[in-house]
């Protein structure tokens, strides 16, 4: 298992309240699901498309995701 800094964590344009989406984890300052970004990468959908489909979230904010799970994957990998 790969620790997860709280710090690194903290930092991401994330959040989870049980009054939005039922606690699923969003985009912040939206009612997006984060996991909408990846659902949509793995349908094909350039990262344009999905700003397209999903106004409110910034290209900063996808970009931050999209690099931690490299990050964590990249990570994992060095760890097998």
């Amino acid at each position: 298992m790969i620790p997860l800094e709280d710090e690194q964590v903290a930092r991401l344009p994330i959040t989870s309240d049980p009054e939005i989406l039922s606690g699923e984890t969003v985009f912040r300052g939206t009612r997006v699901p984060v996991a909408a970004l990846l659902d949509n990468i793995e349908a094909g959908l350039t990262l344009d498309e999905f700003l397209d489909n999903f106004p409110t979230v910034t290209r900063e904010q996808a970009i931050q995701i999209l690099e931690f799970a490299k990050e964590t994957l990249t990570r994992l990998g060095r760890a097998a």
